[in-house]
């Protein structure tokens, strides 16, 4: 760590620091340091003016492994994280090391690290990082990288775990799910996670939103949705078991290793979740 604080590696030139950015601080709720200053800060800030953020990061984390474990048990290898974010304890290639993925984010310390991670662990023959922003499918789609890495011929499982709440109405969330879907062959998988405070306690559900308030001053800022908003964007797919439910509640299995004091009831309203198959 230097003397100013900071503990990530060197910025890469194109990084704004004047910002906090969302996929940093997530990875500061996770207990990663790929992150800087003004990202502890405002994570510093978030959890004490909701004191479930980090649990609730790490049972969107704990969830994210069991919707692989789940896909590769239907026999889906392939994997396109859409907005995967900073690399820390968990990630795809490593819940699944025989599978071919492709990791989605504009943000360049998330880009930076991933390239990182994927050298060290000499991951690249079935693993890359595609710099772009997930609203732009048809960029994703057809980059060079995600080409060369997954078979569109095949079942691929698309992620978009914790990513959708960082997409506004203007953006037309179910415009860009379509256009996936539509690339997709028979038997491939989208799952999604997104924020909420349907069922919330009224305490938690007022901080949960000042907290996405507070987001508005962040490169992304955070939007809040029911249920049956983000039910309606799994339109053309099959849901698969146990179909929209909270995080806690799709497919819970034994108390995890990665995040062992979990308190599952304590954060199960605040999220949902659910996984489509393309017919």
């Amino acid at each position: 760590m230097s003397g100013d604080g900071e503990h990530a590696p060197e910025a890469p030139g194109d990084v704004d620091l004047d910002k906090p950015s969302t996929a940093r601080i997530y990875d500061w709720y996770l207990g990663g340091t790929n992150n800087y200053a003004v990202d502890r800060h405002f994570g510093e800030q978030a959890d004490r003016q909701f004191p479930l953020i980090k649990p609730l990061a790490m049972s969107n984390r704990q969830w994210l492994g069991r919707v692989v474990r789940a896909a590769l048990a239907e026999g889906i290898t392939q994997f396109l994280d859409l907005g995967s974010g900073v690399p820390t304890v968990g990630n795809v290639h490593e819940i699944a090391p025989g599978a071919r993925v492709v990791y989605v984010d504009y943000e360049p310390v998330a880009v930076a690290h991933s390239e990182l991670i994927l050298e060290r662990q000499e991951a690249g023959d079935r693993a890359g990082i595609v710099r772009a922003d997930f609203r732009d499918p048809d960029y994703v789609l057809d980059h060079e990288t995600t080409r060369e890495v997954l078979d569109f011929s095949k079942p691929i499982c698309v992620l978009m775990v914790s990513v959708l709440h960082f997409v506004g109405g203007a953006d037309n969330v179910p415009g860009i799910i379509r256009r996936y879907r539509w690339r997709l062959a028979p038997g491939s998988w989208l799952a999604a996670s997104h924020i909420t405070t349907d069922d919330a306690p009224a305490e938690g559900a007022a901080q949960i939103s000042a907290l996405a308030e507070s987001y508005r001053d962040t490169q992304n800022p955070a939007w809040l949705r029911d249920k049956a908003e983000f039910t309606s964007w799994f339109d053309g797919f099959e849901l698969v078991e146990p179909g929209i439910v909270h995080l806690t509640d799709w497919r819970p299995d034994s108390p995890e290793v990665l995040f062992p004091d979990l308190e599952p009831e304590s954060v199960r309203p605040f999220y949902w979740s659910g996984v489509g198959r393309v017919g």
